[in-house]
């Protein structure tokens, strides 16, 4: 079950950077990027995988992910590059939807990377000191607490000094608040893929510690 855990996550990291370029509002308050909607799934991914496989089970996830945006974002870098055929009306719109600013890319690579180490580093230290109990605190307060950080050095990397600082501060307000009531909704999924992954690897006669 891990390997498809492994490839959901860093499937779910991939789409996210791309649909990143869209930005929706909900009301008139609230204005997120469309990856938004990926961070129900994303982090209590890797909270299952801590919670069944373990945390180097995590962290090599967390590096397997950071490896696979980094190249991505290389070959993506190629593609706009690549001289277009005369068919092709629609480079100009491709280098927008995929190319991002340098800034931006590595505002996300930066932010991502120590915000899932973060993740995994608290879920771990709650799970030794509750064990399998208590699964709904560890997953929150990880998840609310790596979030935090998460937002801000995005934010703070890819627009400061390019925005006002309110916008700034409104755009991490409404984000984080979002992502905070996301942790919530998504802990009946964690306890959900938990029961599930265990009880794949029962059938399948594997035990946590092989991987």
């Amino acid at each position: 079950m891990l390997y498809y855990l492994n490839g959901l996550f860093v499937g779910f990291l991939i789409l996210a950077n791309v649909l990143a370029v869209k930005v929706f509002s909900i009301g008139e308050w609230m204005i997120l990027p469309a990856a938004a909607i990926l961070i129900i799934f994303t982090y209590p991914l890797i909270d299952v995988i801590c919670e069944v496989y373990g945390r180097e089970a995590g962290s090599r996830t967390v590096r397997t992910g950071l490896m696979a945006q980094v190249f991505a974002a290389c070959f993506i870098a190629i593609a706009i590059e690549l001289p277009p055929a005369q068919a092709f009306a629609h480079q100009k719109e491709f280098e927008i939807i995929l190319g991002g600013s340098m800034r931006v890319i590595i505002a996300s690579l930066v932010a991502y990377t120590v915000s899932v180490n973060l993740d995994v580093m608290i879920f771990s230290k709650f799970k030794e000191k509750h064990g399998n109990g208590k699964l709904w605190l560890r997953n929150n307060a990880s998840t609310m607490a790596s979030q935090l950080i998460d937002t801000a050095l995005f934010i703070t990397i890819a627009f400061y000094g390019v925005m006002p600082f309110k916008v700034l501060l409104t755009l991490f307000i409404t984000q984080y608040l979002f992502k905070f009531l996301a942790s919530i909704v998504a802990t009946p999924l964690v306890y959900g893929l938990v029961y599930v992954a265990r009880k794949f690897d029962k059938r399948k006669s594997i035990e946590p510690s092989h991987y």
